[in-house]
């Protein structure tokens, strides 16, 4: 039989000091590695037991990280599968320039100190015009020159996800120009287009709607033993993967937050149909070690 390798993805919630099942137990436990230089050792040693991909939100402190990882030569091997917009670093930054609108004086003068000047161009052109297409392409141009920037021109950049609060947003607020358009763009870009979504099932269905081929997305999505932040329902998120046509699913939150052991996780998404990989985050040297290995092992498939 023939083996295909998942993508094993390197996490980077911890590096942020998220947990997914409160803020105050990543404040509590005191563990979370947010040192770029400890976090860029976390994602070799992975690397060194079965990882070969990082999945990132695009900041200053995962730019900072990729900068260490050039830097050791370590991007030449990795897949890199970044997250747009850093939402959680907007709404603070919203709360600090005055809300929405000093927010987006703020994103254009960055445009434009960038110097990515196709970036300014559309985005000039946008704003003359209100034109929110041209807006919103001006702002993933300038996300992806700051990716390529910090990891160089060797690094390997496989997909670009919409964040969850935004393509969510658009789900429940039937914003279905924005997925067009960023499909649209990606693959014009040459990356594959992503979505992270905490509601599979309606995601796929919404796809479908559209006419949105899925064999040319991505889709990163919570699927657990548990059930854990698997909308609407467990069951209906498993079945919305059998109607796909291929793996494209990344697997986001097997562990449900700490409440599965890793052995009975990974039994459990190797399971499942049309996965594609999975994409789980490391606090500790231990954990980098183990967890990538048990992943390496058992998500395989004739």
């Amino acid at each position: 039989m023939i083996r295909q390798e998942k993508v094993l993805l390197v996490g980077d919630n911890p590096f942020h000091g998220i947990s997914h099942l409160s803020q105050e137990r990543s404040r509590v436990r005191g563990d979370a590695p947010t040192d770029p230089e400890y976090a860029a050792k976390l994602i070799q040693i992975s690397l060194d037991n079965g990882a070969n991909g990082f999945m990132f939100s695009v900041s200053d402190k995962t730019l900072s990280i990729l900068n260490i990882l050039r830097n050791n030569g370590t991007l030449n091997s990795l897949g890199l599968y970044a997250i747009v917009p850093y939402a959680y670093e907007y709404v603070r930054l919203s709360g600090k320039v005055g809300g929405i609108s000093g927010l987006a004086k703020k994103v254009v003068k960055e445009i434009a100190l960038s110097g990515s000047f196709n970036a300014m161009a559309t985005g000039l052109k946008g704003v003359l015009k209100t034109d929110l297409n041209s807006l919103v392409k001006t702002y993933l141009a300038y996300e992806i020159s700051r990716i390529k920037s910090s990891a160089g021109k060797h690094a390997k950049l496989d997909s670009v996800l919409l964040h969850q609060l935004i393509t969510d947003m658009c789900l429940g607020f039937g914003l279905d120009w924005v997925f067009r358009l960023y499909v649209d763009f990606m693959l014009k870009a040459g990356l594959e287009p992503g979505f992270n979504t905490g509601n599979l099932a309606l995601l796929v269905k919404k796809f479908r709607e559209l006419g949105i081929n899925l064999e040319k997305v991505l889709i990163a999505a919570p699927l657990n033993k548990a059930g854990f932040q698997m909308v609407p329902t467990k069951k209906e998120c498993e079945n919305a993967l059998t109607e796909l046509p291929k793996p494209n699913v990344l697997a986001i939150s097997i562990l449900a937050a700490g409440y599965l052991k890793p052995l009975e996780a990974i039994d459990y998404i190797a399971g499942l149909p049309n996965i594609k990989g999975v994409a789980v985050g490391v606090s500790k040297e231990t954990q980098a070690c183990e967890t990538f290995r048990l992943l390496k092992e058992k998500l395989v498939k004739a």
